[in-house]
């Protein structure tokens, strides 16, 4: 038997590292939680028992100092470490350096991880192990006439895959001999700056594969099972958006022969802990091929413990005490169906690009379960990957699970950073989820029809005009209630002595739409005089329901308004001070921004003939000079953030102006990089 630890050492940040700590207390053990200086103030170090300083905001001096880490440990007197997902989870060099200190390292072997980290290696294991890989490249010789010469004789399409890559970083797809050694010089680099690894295996790449993964489990006696598999089919620039289990899409002879694949890898390599095996499913011939061996625990493990009642990081600790599974006839069947939705700190309608800031208010919906590393009041720093929270839901089946996720996604709130939840509310309501035709190339080709970046009919002048009156309505009977009821003084409806209320303009500006003017002449009770000009405003009756949840900082409402004796859709509005306002009519998520003063024009201004940094990052290359003219739409530099290379476009077409930075420069969130004057081009 191993020793039976009763501290524990997460050595993560985030909503893992919460996760983690949650059932660690749950079963008795004291939990030591390590902090960079960005996150002294953290969820997760406010929930451990204890909390380390490891160093500064950097990972590489924090989260990745192993050295910190493991003086964490001694200081805390900890008997085990769990590494989570992400930073050391993967590293060998790490477990090995854990068990030398005396410590147990809760995962799988250091030979383990090393073997399954190298792509070229792991496939190589597969292909001796008896488990289907895909036809490609995996050698030693990294040369460019080798890389050229196996891609012909692969064929067209191919992937590019970093050999120790993952998370979609590395990884380019290749359509044609002439774009190949482009898309090779951005995989090394995206693999250099992320694994410290330029070395790259080729594969053949199947056009609308589904990504299925299986759950295993393996303790120290050599037995291996599994629990079932999860449908990531789901992704986005190769990272998993939404993920579900079991999968309903394949037959009982494919499902069979995936697991007994997936517990085949395992025994191979002699897995301990809690892994995944992923495949890809070539759904045109039912056949499927290995693609990689997590050997950690998944960002998506929920779903499988919500069909199944187990909890993972319990069997990961039990299984670091020693104890052996049961087999796998012991295993209860799968139940229901379960959906788990990503919600991130990144803006849709900026090609994703990362958001930071405070979370101002945040609102989550009851009968659901929330994995999340934040709480009102947090920053979401620049530092790390910028996930806010897991929203995971069951149901008895698939149709119910999705609705009820659908619904949910619809009652979630947050201020301050940008989200994805308008993004995740389209797709979980398009015909392809619903249909549950999805594959993993679906959103890269038709990303527009999910999201578009323009829609004709998604708010409606009339529709503004109602929401934009909800906030006011709300706002004002707020601060009324906060002062002297009746005192002309605080009225906050052009209240002047001796005249009547003066117009009061409401500059709105929606979506995708410029900005708009709605005036209000007069706000008493349920009645309001609006209209688009000071002169033609028509008294309409603004309605109120049952506020369904109120802060200092959020008024969250269910609307139901007439506009000219026409009703509006009921839907669901959250309501901010800040003059920001989301509410969803169905799954269709806006964001209007409502100005109730009169100010200067620099509050909707937007300048288009300037390149700004959307956030923190390194400029990596610029592909242009001062006086080159360009077009809209054309590449100009590329900035690295959060591992994540992003090409900057130009707005407009014209002349290349000035250039602020160089290639290598740090760069500040909506920093000018360059200037582009419109007016010389011919």
């Amino acid at each position: 038997m191993m020793p039976k630890f009763d501290r524990l050492l997460i050595a993560n940040r985030g909503e893992i590292a919460c996760r983690i700590i949650a059932t660690a207390q749950r079963m008795g053990l004291r939990t030591i939680a390590v902090y960079s200086s960005a996150d002294r103030h953290a969820r997760h170090v406010r929930l451990a028992d204890e909390a380390y300083w490891i160093g500064d905001a950097s990972p590489s001096q924090s989260y990745l100092n192993i050295d910190a880490i493991l003086d964490a440990a001694v200081q805390s007197k900890a008997g085990a470490i769990h590494p989570g997902y992400g930073f050391l989870a993967e590293n060998s060099v790490f477990a090995d350096r854990v068990n030398e200190a005396g410590l147990i390292f809760i995962g799988p072997l250091a030979s383990t991880i090393e073997q399954m980290g190298s792509k070229a290696q792991a496939k190589a294991l597969m292909v001796d192990a008896g488990v289907p890989t895909l036809p490609g490249y995996h050698g030693e010789d990294q040369t460019d006439e080798i890389l050229v010469a196996q891609a012909q004789r692969i064929g067209f399409p191919l992937m590019i895959k970093a050999q120790s890559g993952g998370g979609g970083k590395g990884m380019r797809v290749v359509h044609a001999a002439d774009d190949f050694m482009s898309a090779l010089k951005t995989a090394r680099r995206e693999g250099l700056n992320a694994f410290g690894d330029d070395a790259v295996i080729l594969e053949r790449y199947l056009p609308r594969p589904r990504h299925i993964e299986a759950q295993i489990l393996g303790d120290h006696s050599g037995r291996i099972i599994h629990l079932y598999e999860r449908d990531c089919s789901s992704q986005r620039r190769h990272q998993k958006i939404i993920e579900e289990a079991p999968s309903t899409g394949l037959s009982k002879d494919l499902r069979s022969a995936l697991l007994n694949a997936a517990t085949q890898a395992g025994q191979a390599v002699h897995y301990v802990g809690a892994g995944t095996v992923e495949f890809l499913v070539d759904q045109d011939t039912n056949a499927f091929y290995f693609l990689e061996m997590n050997t950690r625990l998944q960002v998506e493990h929920p779903v499988t413990e919500a069909i199944t009642g187990l909890d993972l990081v319990e069997w990961q600790i039990r299984i670091a005490w020693g104890e052996s599974l049961p087999e796998q006839s012991s295993i209860p069947m799968p139940s229901g169906h379960a959906l788990e939705a990503r919600i991130y700190a990144e803006d849709p309608d900026q090609a994703f690009l990362p958001s930071t800031g405070r979370i101002l208010s945040l609102h989550w919906p009851s009968g659901v379960r929330i994995d999340s590393g934040v709480d009102s009041s947090d920053e979401v720093s620049m530092h790390y990957d910028p996930m806010i929270a897991k929203l995971v839901v069951w149901d008895e089946d698939r149709f119910s699970a999705l609705n009820h996720l659908q619904k949910a996604l619809g009652e979630c709130y947050l201020e301050g950073p940008t989200t994805n939840l308008a993004f995740l509310q389209a797709l979980a309501s398009h015909p392809v989820m619903i249909e549950n035709t999805m594959e993993t190339g679906f959103l890269d080709r038709s990303l527009a029809s999910v999201y578009p970046a323009d829609p004709e009919d998604s708010i409606t002048q009339d529709q503004i005009t109602a929401m934009a009156l909800a906030w006011w309505v709300q706002h004002q009977r707020s601060l009324n209630q906060e002062s002297e009821p009746g005192n002309p003084w605080a009225s906050v409806d052009g209240w002047r002595l001796g005249l009547s209320s003066q117009p009061m303009r409401l500059r709105v500006r929606a979506q995708g739409q410029t900005e708009s003017s709605i005036w209000v002449a007069k706000l008493l009770s349920e009645y309001v005089s609006v209209g688009q000009s000071e002169d033609d405003c028509e008294e309409i009756r603004c309605q109120l329901k049952k506020s369904l949840a109120s802060t200092a900082m959020l008024r969250s409402e269910r609307v139901d308004m007439t506009l000219n004796d026409q009703p509006a859709r009921e839907c669901t509005a959250h309501l901010s001070y800040t003059g920001r306002l989301e509410f969803c009519m169905g799954q269709n998520r806006q964001t209007l921004w409502v100005e109730p003063k009169y100010t200067d024009d620099a509050f909707f201004d937007d300048t288009d003939t300037q390149i700004r940094s959307p956030m923190p990052g390194k400029v990596v290359s610029i592909s242009c000079q001062v006086g080159d003219h360009v077009k809209a739409q054309d590449s100009l530099l590329v900035v690295e953030a959060m591992k994540m290379e992003l090409s900057m476009a130009c707005p407009i077409s014209g002349i290349v102006e000035a250039i602020h930075v160089s290639e290598g420069d740090r760069v500040e969130a909506n920093k000018v990089l360059i200037d582009i004057n419109p007016s010389e081009l011919n």
